[in-house]
Parts: C-alpha cells; sequence; structure tokens
C-alpha cells in the first residue's frame, strides 16, 4: 500500500492533518520510549492531527476549552483504533499510540507518553515544536490535537519541516508559574497550574494555556480569519 492510500484512509476517518515518519528519525528518542520499544517489528509512524476548537481560547469559563479536550482525545483514540482495524483488513498490521495517557519515568523524573505524540508529529513532518513545547503546524499553528499509529509495514516519510518557531519567549514571559525559564519544560510547576480541580465548584478543568494564546504562531494559516481583533 502506498503513503497516498494511508493518508486518504486517515482523512477519511476525520484528520486534518497525516504525515509518516521512518525509525530512522528517532535515534534521539528516550530508553523505552522508542517506538521500536512498543512494537518491534514497527517500521513506519503514521502521525494525524485534528483541529481544536480556537473559540474556546477566548472563554471567560474552562469548561468549554476542557471538554473540547477530553472529546477530542476519545476521538482521535477512536481515529486511530479503526485505522488499525482497517489496515489489517490489508494485512498490514498496525498498533494504536493513545493519545493523552503517561506514564511516569523514573530515570527523568517525567511523565511521558509511551511513545511521544510530538515527536512523532514532528518526525512526520506535521510541523515542529515550539519553545512552549507545543507542536506548531503551519496550518493550525498549535491548536491541534495528536493521535499516532505504529505500523509494521514501510512507507515513504514525509518531509521534515523547517522550524516555525523563532524563539521570540513569548510564552517564556507570560508563564504564571516560570515553567518555560529552561530549555526543558518544568513539567511538575506546569501541570500543578494548569490542571486540578477547581476548589469552588469541585470540576477537573484545563484552568491555565496561556502560553499557546500568546504564541503569534498558535492559529496557523487556515485559522488566520479567526485571530482576535484589536
Amino acid at each position: 500500500m502506498e503513503s497516498k492510500r494511508i493518508k486518504e484512509i486517515m482523512f477519511a476517518l476525520g484528520a486534518d492533518l497525516c504525515g509518516i515518519a521512518s525509525m530512522d528519525r528517532f535515534e534521539d528518542a528516550p530508553k523505552g520510549y522508542h517506538p521500536l520499544d512498543v512494537l518491534p517489528t514497527c517500521k513506519s509512524v503514521v502521525s494525524f492531527a485534528c483541529r481544536f476548537p480556537v473559540g474556546t481560547l477566548g472563554c471567560r469559563s474552562h469548561i468549554p476549552y476542557t471538554r473540547a479536550r477530553n472529546s477530542i482525545t476519545s476521538k482521535m483514540d477512536a481515529m486511530a483504533l479503526d485505522f488499525c482495524i482497517e489496515m489489517e483488513k490489508h494485512q498490514i498490521v498496525c498498533v494504536p499510540i493513545p493519545t493523552n495517557e503517561s506514564q511516569w519515568d523514573q530515570n527523568t523524573g517525567r511523565w511521558r507518553s509511551i511513545v511521544s505524540q510530538k515527536h512523532m508529529a514532528q518526525a512526520a513532518g506535521l510541523g515542529t515544536i515550539g519553545r512552549h513545547s507545543l507542536l506548531i503546524t503551519p496550518e493550525f499553528g498549535s491548536m491541534v490535537w495528536l493521535g499516532a499509529v505504529l505500523c509494521e509495514q514501510e512507507f515513504e516519510p514525509d518531509e521534515i519541516k523547517e522550524s516555525i518557531c523563532r524563539n521570540c519567549d513569548l510564552c517564556v514571559g507570560v508563564c504564571p508559574v516560570n515553567a518555560l525559564e529552561n530549555p526543558e519544560v518544568n513539567q511538575s510547576s506546569c501541570w500543578e497550574a494548569a490542571f486540578g480541580e477547581d476548589e469552588e465548584k469541585r470540576v477537573w478543568r484545563i484552568s491555565c494555556h496561556q502560553c499557546r494564546d500568546i504564541c503569534p504562531y498558535n492559529l496557523g494559516s487556515q485559522n488566520s480569519a479567526l485571530r482576535k481583533k484589536d
């Protein structure tokens, strides 16, 4: 099966972006978190993205952003599963990588996905990782959520994009807990500030996305008409 057909199937399932990465692009993956650590027979990674609703950034309530995030996570996990089932009809073994599920890495003291979604997306040419550690795509900026599938068959990889982020450090200055002062995000500080239960309403929510809000590249070319008017 050709790469073009792979993308057609993923787009039919609802993806807005799709790219393919080869195994040689993961040489710097942390020990235990390489695609081959999950699927030893993996030869290609199919990474895909769905656009995230821009309007949620401007809400006074945290509920719309949180709910959209939870809903799109379930949607993308289902898309990855459906893709794997479709591939098996063509005698191609694939494994879905959870969109938003982490495990504790004792070696680095960080929570990690079994394979990093944003690094798979960057390796597959969907976009590049910015100073705020979010993936930035040309089409939708950082307003995307990511999914991926590991495949036993080798497909033609996409070209890696040049860096989109220009290191303006606006995200560094706006972070309320200074989680971006160092090259590697202070994950515990970021997560403690951004995620948790609302003390008044006792509802789990995402209460901070200021680094995403302030990024000059956060919307991308296809969302440009949705930029806030002064």
